[in-house]
């Protein structure tokens, strides 16, 4: 039954989206505030020198809504990454090489880490406050979603490929041709999207470099914990399936 599946996927998800909230509360949020000074610093600066009267909005969110808002925002990221992880968990189960749910779950969990964050991060990494022109916001998502959706199709038609070798074939052909099919494809992707460099003149590269790396550090404590607890959580109902099935 797929729904025992899904269930547990919302329940791991969960865990790992407030552990990731947990590490992106420590490492990433200071971070985040001194990017927010800088940006106030330069807004207070250019203010001097031409005034612009504007109304945006009469509601503000304070810092410690937005912190808050920072664990409910990783508790549902979780919450939709693990469906769609449980989903795919069900879906691959008992095709393919012979492999228990503790394989299955943690490589599946890296294959999709590389897919939806490795890959994106390295065409279009994190960006804090300050950095990037809020007239561009449309095409950077744009250009974002177009690899993010190019990387995933390339990771299927690698495992189609892989697939399609015949069982009697050597043993290193499936994963040549698939993780050639995958590079070729990915790398392709990379040539034909628009590149974006928005980093304004002056802005502390030691804190652009620090942010990028707890943004994805936050995304592998995600996924680590996602494919651990789920390859874990599944060996322990193991027993229980196979009591059920006989």
């Amino acid at each position: 039954m797929v729904w025992p599946l899904i269930r547990r996927g919302l329940l791991i998800g969960a865990l790992a989206g407030l552990l990731a909230g947990c590490f992106a509360f420590v490492f990433g949020e200071p971070l985040v505030q001194d990017a927010i000074d800088i940006e106030e610093a330069a807004s207070a600066q250019a203010s001097l020198v031409h005034v612009v009267p504007a109304h945006v909005s009469d509601w503000a969110v304070s810092r410690d809504e937005q912190r808050g808002g920072l664990f409910l925002g990783t508790l549902l990221y979780g919450l939709c990454i693990g469906t769609v992880f449980a989903m795919a968990f069900a879906l691959l189960r008992g095709r393919g090489a012979e492999r228990d749910d503790w394989q299955l779950s943690t490589r599946l969990a890296a294959a999709l880490f590389v897919v939806f964050v490795l890959i994106p991060f390295v065409k279009y990494p994190a960006n804090p406050p300050a950095v990037g022109s809020p007239d561009t916001i449309g095409d950077r998502t744009w250009a974002y979603l177009a690899l993010l959706g190019g990387s995933l199709a390339a990771l299927l038609a690698a495992a189609r490929v892989a697939w399609s070798v015949a069982a009697d074939a050597p043993a290193w052909r499936a994963p040549l041709l698939g993780g050639g099919t995958f590079v070729a494809l990915v790398a392709f992707l990379m040539l034909v999207l628009p590149g974006v460099d928005e980093v304004p003149e002056g802005f502390p590269a030691s804190l652009l470099w620090e942010f990028r790396l707890s943004s994805l550090g936050t995304q592998a404590v995600l996924w680590t914990a996602l494919g651990v607890g789920y390859g874990i959580a599944s060996l322990r109902g193991a027993p229980g399936r196979a009591a059920a099935t006989a």
